[in-house]
């Protein structure tokens, strides 16, 4: 388990820093890379969990319970400051980063995806480590509302 925190911290840390490198490349730049960042912390968690619930990895009670509290308190991190108006795909010469203009146009959408996601998680914070089973029935919802928004305001990889 304490390997897994460090693994975690080293991301962060690596997620962080990088996004302070870079920072000086445009107006928007230290936004896209937080969100990003924060996107990567829940691609990071669900990759856990989806390889638990898959048999990809053997199903580890403690682990699962943990990662998924850390998914959930991912997505209470407070985002306003990641989404100025502007920093879409549209507006990114070079194209770092895949959020539609659409995000801005529909933002109550975006709100109702994100609190979507919010509800599954606290409901899998509180299940995954009953077993297996039970993180496989949380996974779903997981899915599905990572899925809401991805079809609607994420463009797709070139």
């Amino acid at each position: 388990m304490k390997k897994l925190n460090l693994v975690s911290a080293a991301i962060v840390s690596t997620l962080l820093l990088g996004g302070v490198a870079v920072a000086a490349d445009g107006p928007h730049d230290k936004a896209i890379k937080a969100r990003q960042a924060m996107f990567q912390l829940y691609s990071y968690h669900v990759g856990i969990l989806g390889d638990m619930a898959k048999g990809k990895m053997d199903y580890d009670a403690a682990i699962a319970s943990e990662v998924a509290k850390n998914l959930e308190a991912a997505t209470h991190l407070g985002q306003s400051t990641f989404w100025p108006v502007g920093s879409d795909n549209s507006n990114d010469a070079n194209a770092r980063t895949r959020a539609l203009k659409g995000i801005w146009e529909n933002f109550p959408d975006v709100a109702k995806h994100s609190e979507n996601l919010k509800t599954a998680t606290a409901a899998l914070a509180q299940t995954a480590g009953n077993g297996v089973e039970a993180l496989q029935a949380g996974m779903g919802d997981i899915g599905a509302s990572c899925k809401g928004c991805h079809d609607d305001f994420r463009a797709k990889k070139k």
